[in-house]
Parts: structure tokens; C-alpha cells; sequence
């Protein structure tokens, strides 16, 4: 046996891993499994026993090794090599009427052992099954992290099945892609002398199907397979190179026809790629002619350019009048140096013309051009593809007229030849020919090219039959008339030719058209989205639109769950819950692949599940469901999935936009928290600091003063060292409860400051009179204002203020607090109020409070009632600057206004002038309280037991 040992380019080496994987491991943490094919030129080389026996070599090792699939193929010795092995149980399928035993993928991602034997990786599985190759079953197993043993004929080889179909005369429809046999760890090749294979395949099938079973087939088979692993070895080496070979790569286009040729014209290219280690692209051009191809040629058309995506080409589909020319403006925008094209044989007049890849290349510049030439290839390669998917939604099929459009063009004759017949006795008969021309224009443009050219044999018919002498007869007795009939049909038939041709670039445009307005007013939608809520209702709604489809869009959760979006839907475009799977979204969102109808995982489930894949990561996944159609089920064409998975792509760039929206504003929410909390904490540890470190000093000089009175200092001294020692304990004990004071203030506008602006504040409103609620404030300042002469000045007849006292008192102290803090001693303090009315006629009572200090710096009227704002940043004085924007947050809960300014500008109370100093003034709306009791309106008060209330003053010190 021949090793080839080659590790894939940028993958870890498994020595270097843990040999068990933990089974709760993320899936994203986890390694990828290796790989390993036993490679063979046909059945029988001993793939399957060498595969088994290398299982036993791991099994021995104390490896963990399970057998997930194998084929004995009732061999004895086969069958024997599992003895000691631990075999997964296979899982039964219905189908058909019958029940059949297949590889159980789901039990042994259950099982999740390190090694696992899947043989036959070109197997088909039943329909039901998850994947509908095994191929797909083992790359599920190597993305859980799972190493694989598996066999391969070369015969299997997608790039090789045609091929091995032309040197053993058998087409193989079971086959891999090239990409997974070249990206295998490593790939044993089992060989044995063709004589000798034979020998043991007569032993056990003494007739062996002919001819693939010769000895020339084998030996031809034989070599096949040792080149395409050679091919292998060398481009695993120039992947390992430290430097590109050159800078300069050769590229390919693959010109795909609807002819039977396609599929050959894409396995050449694709050979000749992997030999060149180039990059390639296969194309196919929509023109308005193949709009009129059958069925089963569109569908090889479209196979082909599956089937080149699947062999790693750039598959695209194009669209233009002339196909040549389409092919060769491409070629020259990709830097293309190859062209291969189909070189089928061509009949009729398609031989007079230059062939199709000769155009391709005159078009395309300097290029090598590639024709493949196949026998059995029928029709020509000078076509592009199929239509479809040219529109938004639904692909329109090209339509063929139906019968009754070919009896309106019958009608539409018989019409003109009563028409004509009435005006044939007035006009001459060279003109009755525009009647029938124009009968001709109609059913072209409306009916179509089959009845346009049925109605212009059919005018010329008419036209000899009831209007040329002889009449009533298909004869001609003037020769001239023959021009005349042939001119009438050449220009009937060129008319009916350009009128349909015109109809159908019309239908093209119109569907491109709807297909661009559809992107854009998706796009144009979702950009003025805001919410994620939003976002999904626009995108179902107009992916439902457009597809004519059931669309549901499932989001995760906090644990990367997917559940439908929580949004309201319209019951008639929304996926029921009955037909939706979390479990194959949930696989989709975290693969980031497609999964159901057209994709290679489950292709026989109800609805396909597209991953919003975002630029950083999957952001839902969306499910569409299209409507069934006229033979009960929609088949997506390429047109309609690319479509889809643009409109996917928008879906997602708008969730992540979004996404990024709620992260920048919490963002901008964190930083302020953080500044707010590192303001706070400097104040904290600024302010109150200092009070609790005089706190402290007063109360050890305390003790120590208590202590040396209980020593018995000079008991000479008598009364005068008691009161000395009285007096210095007084001193302390007042220092001490200043010091208390100031932090029992700055905890307090903290604690308000807190209170106020989580909005738990509840205001206890009360009808009372501002000269209470000023008196009350005077009151608790007194020791603040001791060293400053306060003047009140209040206009006569202050409306009651429906205010919450407390809050209201708070007001005051803070802004009086303010005023002697900033101002020098013996400087006074002056609050005035008055009732003003304001331009729309509303009411307010408008109190200021001046002071004779140094004023506020420059544009920080406003600034000063931010939190954690003062006037002079590197001032001595106490306080962390919450007095101030305490104050706008009351007067903001009681619907008023506050603000600062100079005296001269807001002074109420001042009589001097003088315009230093500040000024705060705040203004609380005037309401309407409610009338007194009868009782207590009515009845005479006693003036002997009238309440003392002191009237208001003027002024007042």
C-alpha cells in the first residue's frame, strides 16, 4: 500500500491535541476531525479490509473506535476484522413501502467517539435521511471534531466521472467533490495487480459485468487513480511553499450551453484548473433565444452550474442580447488566458456559421481557446443559459403559446379578409397587404412568435385565396403576384421575428426591473429602521412579497438559542409553528450554512433556512417556505436562492447595525457612569474626609483633656483649672458637631441628589404661603447665615404656592447654604419674591436670592447646576457641588425654572445698585387653590383666640 501522509495547509497537528475532547465543549472551541480515505482504482482492491485492519492498529492504542457503516459484502475475512470492534447500530428508514437499515448520524454525534469507520463515501442515503450524500454525513463528523476512516474508487471522483465513463463505458451518478478528497489529512492508497484482482473477483462473481471488469479498464483505471494522487501530493506541496511560485495565475472560463456538452465542458475546465492551480469561473449567458429552449436543456444548463460551484468554480449567471459578446466583455473584466467551451457538432445552417467559441475568444482579446469534443454531444455550444430568476420572485418559465393563441391568430386572419373585402372594390390590392401586416404585428406582440408566423402563412393564403385573380382559387395567373407573396411573408415573418423579440427583452427588463426595485425598497426600508422589532417585520414582509412565500426569522436568546422573533405577524404571510424546525435553524445559525430545498442538508424539508450571516457574526436565520405551486411543490432555481440570500445579507447588516447602535449607546452610558462614579468617589474622599479626620483629632484631644482631669493635674490650681478645662471641653464638643454637621449635609444631598433622580420621589403637595416656608428655611440656617445679615423683601399679597414644604425648605437652605459659603462675612444675603405673569398670560411667583460676593466666572450661568459642578474647581471651600443641581431638580419636579445671573440683571431685593455679586432666582407656576369650608368662611373669628401671626414686612434684618 502507498501512504500519503500530507497534512491540510493551516491545520493543527493532532499529536499536538488532547486525545478526548471534553463533550461540553463549545462547538467553536473544538478541533476539527481527520480525515483519512483509502483510496482505490476499482471494487475489490481491499479498501474496506485495510481500512478495518488500521481501526484495529487505533483500536489497540486505546483509542476510542466505533464502526458506523461497513459494507462486507458477505465476505468471511471482511467480516471478521469487526470482531472486538464496537459497532453502531445502524438506523431504520421507510421508504417505499420498505424498511432499510442506514449509517445512524445522529447516534454517533450522540456517542461522539474519537475515531469512527464510515465506508463508501459516495453512498446515496434514502430520502428522509439529513443529508442526501454520506459525504455531507462525514463532514457533519469532522466539524463535531470526530476522525473518520472512510473508503473512495477513483471512479467517484466528481472531476473523473466522465472519464471513467469513457474508458469503462459505465456512468457513474454516485460522486464526491474533488475539494474533499484534496482537503484529507491523509489518503492510503490500496492497489493490487489488475491479473491478481481479477483472479479474486472471478473467485467470488465468476460472471464479472462487462466491460468495466477488463483487464484494460483496470490497468487504465489503475493509472487514473495514481495520477489524480500524484496530482494531490503536488498541490499539497506548493501549499506549503514559504513564497508563491509567481504572482502571475492563469484563469479559466468555462462557457456553459444548454447542450448535452455542459457538464464535460466543466470537468475539463475543472481538471485543468486543479492541474494549473488556477482560478475559474463558469458562466452562463441568459439571451432572449433560449427563452424558447425545452425544459430538460434548461435543466442541464442549470445542473452544470451546480455542478461547476461544486468543483470550486465562481458560478455566474449572465444576461444579454448576444451571448458571444457577453462571454468576451466578461473574459476581458476577469483577466481570463483560458476559454473552454463545448465543440458540439453542428447541423443544419448552424454550419455556415463561425463557431460559437472562435466568437467567445474574438470578443474575449488575447486568449487560449479550449473546445471539448464529445461523440455522443449533440446540438451546438453557442448558447447561454436557461431563463430563470431573472425576476424578484418566481423564475416565469418560458412560455409557450397555447393552442387558443394560435385560433386567435386564425381569428385575427378572418378578421383582415372581411375588413379587406369590404374596402377591396376602393383601394388597390398592394395595400390590402398593410391590413394583413398589421394582423401580423398584433398577434406577434400579444400572442407570440408561433402564432405571429402561423398568421403570416396564413395572410398570405388568405390574401391569394379571396383577393387575386382567379379568386376563390390558390392559382396565380400573374406571375408578379409571386413577388408580391413573397414579400408579404418575409416581412410578415421578420415583423412577427423583432415584435416577439422585443416582447420577451421587454419581460426581461421588466422582471431585472422588479428585481432591483425589490433590493432597493428593502434596503431604502430598512435604513430607517431603529428597532429590532421593526427590522423583522420589514424583512418578512417584503422577502413574503417578493417571494410570494411563509417567512418566519428566528433570533437568539441570551444562550444563542434561536426562537422566532417576538413580533406580531400576518397570519397569512407567517410560518406556522407546525411547519418550522428549531433544530435545523438552530444547526443553520450555528454553521452559518443554508440548509433545506436546493442545498446539500436536508433538501426535503418543508422550508429553506438561510443564516443572517452579518461581516462579524450570524445574527438569526430566516426561513422561507415558498407557496406550493401547479405540481404541489416550488423548486428554487439559482436566480431565486441568490436573491434570497441577498435579501438575508440586508436583513443581517441591519440587525448588526443595530446591534452596534444599543452597544455604542451603552457604551456612552457606561463611560458616564463612570465618570459620575469617579467624580463621586473624589468627592467623597475629599469632603468627607476631612470632617471625619477633625472629627476624630477633636475627640482624642477630648479624651485627653478627660484623662488628665481624672489624673488630678495641680489640685492648687482649684476652680480656674476647672473652668479652663470646661472651656477647652466646650470648644472640642462644638468643633466636633460642626465637623458632624458638614458630612450629615453632604450624605444628605447625596442621599437627595440620588433620591431625585431615580424618580422614587413622590412630591406631598400642600397650598402653603411662601413666607412659611422662607421662615422655616432662615430658621434651620441660622448658624450658616451667623456671620451675614439676611434681608427678605417680599411683594404683599404672595399667592398660596402648591409646593411640597419640605422639599421647598430644602430649596432655600441649599441656595442660602451657596450664598454665605461664597461670600465674605458681614456681607448681606437678600431674598426677594414677586408675583409676575409671562407672555402667554401664565402666572408665576418669581423669588431671587443676591449676594454680595465675588459672582459666578464667566458662562457658567448654566454649568453651575450640573452635578458635581462649582464655581472655582480648585476652590477651599467644603462641598462636592449637589447643592446647586439638588435645587433644579426640585424646582424642575414642581414645574418651575431656575437659573443664575449678575445682580444688576436679576436683583429683586438690592436698593444700592451695585451689580457685584450673584444671583439665583427660580420661579414655581401660580395655581388656584381650592375655596375655604362654609364654616370656616363664615364664622367670626375672636380676636382673643386668634392665632399671633406676624404680619409681613417690607424689609426686615
Amino acid at each position: 500500500m502507498l501512504r500519503d501522509s500530507t497534512h491540510r495547509m493551516n491545520a493543527p497537528d493532532p499529536d499536538d491535541l488532547p486525545d478526548a475532547q471534553p463533550q461540553h465543549a463549545h462547538a467553536g472551541a473544538r478541533r476539527r476531525g481527520r480525515l483519512t480515505i483509502f483510496f482505490g482504482a476499482a471494487a475489490g482492491v481491499g479498501k474496506t479490509s485495510a481500512m478495518l485492519r488500521a481501526a484495529r492498529r487505533r483500536a489497540q492504542e486505546r483509542v476510542d473506535v466505533v464502526v458506523g457503516s461497513v459494507e462486507t459484502h458477505r465476505r468471511d475475512e471482511t467480516a471478521a476484522l469487526l470482531d472486538g470492534l464496537d459497532l453502531l447500530p445502524p438506523a431504520p428508514l421507510d421508504h417505499r413501502g420498505g424498511t432499510f437499515t442506514e449509517f445512524d448520524l445522529d447516534a454517533a454525534l450522540a456517542r461522539r467517539p474519537q475515531l469512527i469507520v464510515v465506508d463508501e463515501l459516495a453512498h446515496s442515503n434514502p430520502p428522509g435521511s439529513r443529508h442526501p450524500k454520506r459525504w455531507h454525513d462525514v463532514r457533519a463528523l469532522l466539524d463535531a471534531g470526530i476522525d473518520v476512516y472512510t473508503t473512495l474508487n477513483v471512479q467517484h471522483l466528481e472531476s473523473l466521472a466522465d472519464g471513467v465513463g469513457r474508458i469503462a463505458g459505465v456512468r457513474v451518478n454516485e460522486t464526491v467533490p474533488d475539494r474533499l478528497f484534496d482537503d484529507a489529512d491523509e489518503v492510503t492508497l490500496v492497489e493490487l495487480a489488475p491479473d491478481e484482482l481479477l483472479g479474486r473477483l472471478r473467485d467470488r462473481q465468476p460472471s464479472l459485468p462487462q466491460p468495466f471488469f477488463s483487464k484494460g479498464n483496470l490497468i487504465a483505471l489503475r493509472e487514473l487513480a495514481l495520477r489524480r494522487l500524484a496530482d494531490r501530493n503536488g498541490a499539497a506541496k506548493d501549499g506549503h511553499r514559504s513564497s508563491p511560485p509567481s504572482q502571475v495565475r492563469e484563469r479559466l472560463l468555462a462557457c456553459i450551453g444548454p447542450g448535452p456538452d455542459a457538464e464535460a465542458v466543466v470537468r475539463e475546465a475543472a481538471r485543468l484548473a486543479a492541474s494549473l492551480g488556477a482560478r475559474w469561473y463558469a458562466v452562463h449567458v441568459e439571451t432572449p433565444k433560449l427563452q424558447r429552449r425545452s425544459g430538460a436543456r434548461r435543466e442541464s444548463a442549470l445542473a452544470a452550474l451546480k455542478l461547476a460551484a461544486g468543483l470550486g468554480a465562481e458560478a455566474t449567471r449572465l444576461a444579454g442580447d448576444d451571448a458571444a459578446a457577453t462571454l468576451g466583455g466578461y473574459a476581458r473584466l476577469r483577466g481570463v488566458s483560458r476559454l473552454v467551451v463545448g465543440g458540439a457538432a453542428r447541423a443544419g445552417l448552424a454550419r455556415w456559421r463561425r463557431p460559437f467559441g472562435e466568437r467567445v475568444a474574438q470578443h474575449a482579446g488575447d486568449v487560449d481557446l479550449i473546445r471539448v469534443m464529445r461523440a455522443s454531444a449533440h446540438g451546438s455550444a453557442d448558447a447561454g443559459p436557461a431563463n430563470g430568476g431573472a425576476g424578484g420572485g418566481r423564475a416565469p418559465a418560458p412560455r409557450r403559446s397555447p393552442l387558443r393563441a394560435y385560433a386567435w391568430a386564425l381569428a385575427i386572419c378572418a378578421g383582415v379578409t372581411l375588413v379587406a373585402s369590404r374596402l377591396s372594390g376602393r383601394i388597390d390590392l398592394t395595400n390590402l397587404v398593410m391590413l394583413y401586416l398589421l394582423g401580423v404585428i398584433f398577434a406577434a406582440a400579444k400572442l407570440g412568435r408561433g402564432p405571429g408566423v402561423l398568421l403570416s402563412f396564413a395572410s398570405v393564403a388568405a390574401f391569394d385565396f379571396f383577393f387575386v385573380p382567379p379568386t376563390l382559387s390558390l392559382t396565380v395567373s400573374d406571375t408578379q403576384y409571386l413577388l408580391t407573396f413573397a414579400g408579404m411573408l418575409l416581412t410578415s415573418l421578420v415583423i412577427s421575428h423583432l415584435t416577439s423579440s422585443l416582447r420577451r427583452e421587454a419581460s426581461v427588463a421588466q422582471r431585472r426591473e422588479q428585481r432591483t426595485g425589490a433590493m432597493y425598497a428593502m434596503a431604502r426600508d430598512l435604513a430607517a429602521v431603529l428597532t429590532v422589532e421593526q427590522i423583522v417585520a420589514t424583512g418578512s414582509r417584503h422577502v413574503s412579497d417578493v417571494f410570494g412565500a411563509r417567512v418566519a426569522i428566528l433570533l437568539p436568546d441570551a444562550d444563542d438559542r434561536v426562537r422566532p422573533a417576538a413580533v406580531e405577524a400576518d397570519p397569512r404571510t407567517a410560518l406556522d409553528a407546525r411547519q418550522l424546525d428549531l433544530d435545523i435553524g438552530q444547526w443553520v445559525y450555528d454553521r452559518r450554512l443554508p440548509a433545506g430545498p436546493g442545498t446539500d442538508v436536508l433538501p426535503a424539508a418543508a422550508a429553506r433556512y438561510v443564516p443572517l450571516n452579518a461581516p462579524v457574526r450570524a445574527r438569526g436565520v430566516l426561513a422561507v417556505l415558498v407557496r406550493e405551486g401547479r405540481d404541489g411543490r416550488e423548486r428554487p432555481e439559482p436566480g431565486q436562492q441568490r436573491m434570497l440570500d441577498a435579501f438575508a445579507a440586508q436583513i443581517a447588516l441591519a440587525l448588526e447595525r443595530v446591534h452596534y447602535v444599543d452597544v455604542a449607546r451603552d457604551a456612552l452610558v457606561g463611560i458616564e457612569s463612570e465618570r459620575l462614579r469617579n467624580s463621586l468617589l473624589s468627592a467623597i474622599s475629599h469632603d468627607l474626609r476631612t470632617p471625619l479626620t477633625t472629627i476624630v483629632g477633636f475627640a482624642s484631644m477630648l479624651a485627653r483633656t478627660r484623662d488628665a482631669a481624672k489624673a488630678g493635674a495641680n489640685p492648687a490650681a482649684g476652680a480656674d483649672a476647672d473652668a479652663d478645662a470646661d472651656e477647652q471641653t466646650g470648644e472640642l464638643v462644638d468643633a466636633i458637631h460642626e465637623e458632624a454637621l458638614r458630612m450629615t449635609g453632604i450624605v444628605t444631598n447625596l442621599l437627595d441628589m440620588a433620591r431625585l433622580q431615580s424618580g422614587s420621589v413622590k412630591l406631598n403637595r400642600q397650598w402653603t404661603p411662601l413666607e412659611e416656608t422662607v421662615g422655616a428655611a432662615l430658621a434651620a440656617c441660622r448658624r450658616v447665615l451667623a456671620a451675614h445679615p439676611v434681608r427678605v423683601a417680599l411683594e404683599p399679597g404672595l399667592p398660596l404656592l402648591n409646593v411640597d414644604a419640605v422639599l421647598m425648605e430644602r430649596l432655600f437652605a441649599n441656595l442660602l447654604e451657596n450664598a454665605a459659603k461664597y461670600t465674605p462675612p458681614g456681607t448681606p444675603v437678600e431674598i426677594g419674591a414677586r408675583r409676575v405673569v409671562d407672555d402667554d398670560g401664565r402666572a408665576f411667583v418669581r423669588v431671587a436670592i443676591d449676594d454680595r460676593g465675588p459672582g459666578l466666572p464667566p458662562g457658567m450661568e448654566a454649568r453651575v447646576f450640573d452635578k458635581f459642578t462649582r464655581g472655582d474647581a480648585e476652590s477651599a471651600q467644603p462641598g462636592i457641588g449637589l447643592g446647586l443641581a439638588i435645587c433644579r431638580a426640585i424646582v424642575d419636579a414642581h414645574g418651575g425654572t431656575i437659573g443664575a445671573a449678575g445682580v444688576g440683571a436679576a436683583s429683586i431685593g438690592a436698593a444700592d445698585g451695585r451689580a457685584e455679586g450673584a444671583s439665583f432666582w427660580f420661579t414655581l407656576p401660580v395655581g388656584t387653590p381650592p375655596p375655604l369650608p362654609l364654616d370656616v368662611a363664615d364664622d367670626p373669628v375672636d380676636p382673643a383666640n386668634a392665632p399671633d401671626v406676624p404680619a409681613p414686612k417690607p424689609a426686615h434684618e
